[in-house]
Parts: C-alpha cells; sequence; structure tokens
C-alpha cells in the first residue's frame, strides 16, 4: 500500500470511529467491523494501520483531547503563567481529568488500553514541571517515574470516577473536590 493510500485510509478510520463514538452511548458499540463498514475498508485495515481497535480508539481520544483544550484557555493561561511547577501541574492534571470525565464515553474506551499497554513515554506532558520543581534533586529517571504514576493515578481515578464517588464521597465531576483531590496527589509525590 502507498504511503498516500495509508494515510487516507487512517482518516478514514479515524473519522468513522469519531463518528460512531459521537453517536453511541457505549464504547463496546463501536466495533472493528462497524468502524471498516462505515469507513468503507477491509476489516483487516485497523490492525495494518494501527495495530489494534484499541489503538485507534485512543488516537481518536487525543484528537478530541486536543479539540478540547484548544477551548480549554484556562489550561494555555497556566501554561503560560508564572505560577510554579507544582501549580501548573495541578492545573494540566485538574483540566485534563475535566475533559476526560466530560468526554467520558471516549476515556472509558480507551483508559484500559493507556494503562496496560501505551507506551509509557507517551503521555508526559508534565515532566517538564516535575523535574523544574525538583530542579536536578531527583534524577531524570525519578522524574519520569514520579510523571508517569501521577497521570496513571489520575486516568485511574477517572476511569472509575463513579465507585470513588459511592466509596469515598469523592466527585471529581465537581471542580472544588477535583482539585482538592488532584493537588494532595500531586503533593505527595512531589515531597522530598
Amino acid at each position: 500500500m502507498e504511503k498516500r493510500d495509508l494515510e487516507r485510509t487512517k482518516e478514514l478510520l479515524i473519522t468513522a470511529a469519531e463518528e460512531l463514538m459521537n453517536g453511541c452511548d457505549s464504547a463496546d458499540k463501536v466495533t472493528s467491523r462497524a468502524i471498516t463498514q462505515r469507513a468503507g475498508v477491509n476489516l483487516a485495515m485497523i490492525n495494518y494501520c494501527f495495530g489494534s481497535r484499541e489503538e485507534l480508539l485512543y488516537r481518536v481520544f487525543l484528537k478530541l483531547m486536543a479539540k478540547a483544550q484548544n477551548k480549554e484557555p484556562e489550561l494555555a493561561e497556566i501554561l503560560r503563567s508564572e505560577a510554579a511547577p507544582a501549580e501548573k501541574l495541578i492545573g494540566i492534571h485538574c483540566t485534563m481529568m475535566k475533559l476526560m470525565i466530560e468526554n467520558f464515553n471516549y476515556s472509558r474506551a480507551v483508559t484500559g488500553f493507556i494503562l496496560m499497554n501505551r507506551d509509557i513515554s507517551r503521555g508526559m506532558d508534565g515532566l517538564p514541571f516535575v523535574e523544574a520543581h525538583f530542579a536536578g534533586r531527583k534524577t531524570p529517571e525519578e522524574c519520569r517515574l514520579i510523571t508517569f504514576q501521577l497521570t496513571s493515578l489520575n486516568e485511574l481515578a477517572v476511569l472509575r470516577h463513579k465507585e470513588l464517588r459511592e466509596m469515598c464521597s469523592i466527585d471529581l465531576s465537581d471542580e472544588v473536590q477535583r482539585k482538592k483531590f488532584v493537588t494532595e496527589n500531586i503533593m505527595r509525590f512531589l515531597e522530598g
């Protein structure tokens, strides 16, 4: 398959998966067969282009998150501000959790994949702020581990946010409670 045709097929699959996700109440209904039928391509093309349905849905999720972030001016303001690195981390994680909960259909579809299969070098947006916070007091490896732990913890919290509300009375869809949850966790990791 020529590179141009491969890129076109990837775009068709991403568009089809996004349309199906937007039109359903459960990601389980967005099957490989449904995606390829909508895209008008062979069923094998999902694995050929992305390796798995989950990776395809993850790409759709990243596209959605990028669009949503562009609509969140407070995130850009936080990143441009003179705030301390810890405050920037809190802002990033609070915003991402908000977006993931608001788009939970997507989040639920990909979070298991993200936690178990994603290359762990991806999702390290907070790394510069962890490194800035420690200013050489931690090794680069330790900073990457802390960033990975923070990101994974918050992704898991979103995935289980309904259970957290029921069992721990923490409502991550509430801005004040979400910020408290994120702040306490980040500060635990940044001590030392």
